[in-house]
């Protein structure tokens, strides 16, 4: 397998992810999980034909590390022993959860992802959970920003939904975290007053938003044919 440290996995042409969560307790913690994690996997075969790449990223609230893994087909990563081998070496980890999702929309690559230094995660809830609802918002959004040129700094945007409706995930690339930071305090006038872009953020079902910047540590590939 390909491991690439420091790297971001670009999920452009695959229909379906995985987002997990652990929470961990320090950024010492976080460091020293990844590198458990990467001597867990080096140590054994690639996990199954579906896996088309798995990244760790570590979030700025330095205690939580995000799992993302991009995949070709259903999940089939049976093999849970390098878990237990992780927790071996970092005690007490919390794992909160994994949610599946299909692709909904995703933007052009508007740059090297190889350039990506921070990732952003922004989390939609639904309540209830609507799969149409959800696609629907996704749509809105892309609708609404459509003559809107991308952010500078902006690499790609990748919309997820939920099997079962009850969260919609962006996961995008930046050149930098100062680069989305920006963004955020330089929301185009055009794009803020657009009524497909406003119907977005307030629509029918939609419970919260929340957004996490993070840091990309570990990228692992499947081996080449």
């Amino acid at each position: 397998m390909g491991f690439r440290v420091g790297s971001a996995v670009d999920p452009a042409g695959s229909m379906a992810a995985l987002f997990g969560t652990w929470r961990v307790g320090s950024p010492e913690r976080q460091e020293a999980a990844v590198d458990a994690i990467a001597a867990a996997w080096e140590a054994r075969p690639w996990p199954g034909e579906n896996l088309r790449s798995y990244g760790v990223l570590a979030g700025d609230d330095g205690t939580t590390l995000l799992h993302f893994s991009v995949l070709d087909g259903p999940d089939d990563m049976s093999g849970q022993a390098w878990k237990r081998e992780v927790d071996a070496a970092v005690p007490g980890i919390e794992r909160i959860g994994v949610v599946a999702c299909r692709l909904r929309r995703g933007t052009p690559a508007y740059g090297d992802v190889r350039d990506a230094r921070c990732a952003v995660l922004v989390t939609r809830e639904f309540d209830p959970p609507a799969v149409g609802s959800a696609n629907g918002l996704v749509d809105a959004m892309f609708n609404g920003s459509a003559d809107t040129p991308p952010a500078a700094g902006l690499i790609s945007a990748h919309f997820y939904v939920s099997l079962d409706g009850a969260r919609v995930f962006n996961y995008a690339l930046w050149t930098s975290a100062e680069a989305h930071q920006r963004a955020v305090g330089n929301v185009p006038p055009a794009l803020a007053e657009n009524e497909q872009w406003k119907q977005a953020h307030a629509w029918r079902g939609l419970r919260s938003t929340a957004f996490q910047r993070l840091s990309p540590r570990l990228h692992l590939a499947r081996p080449a044919d």
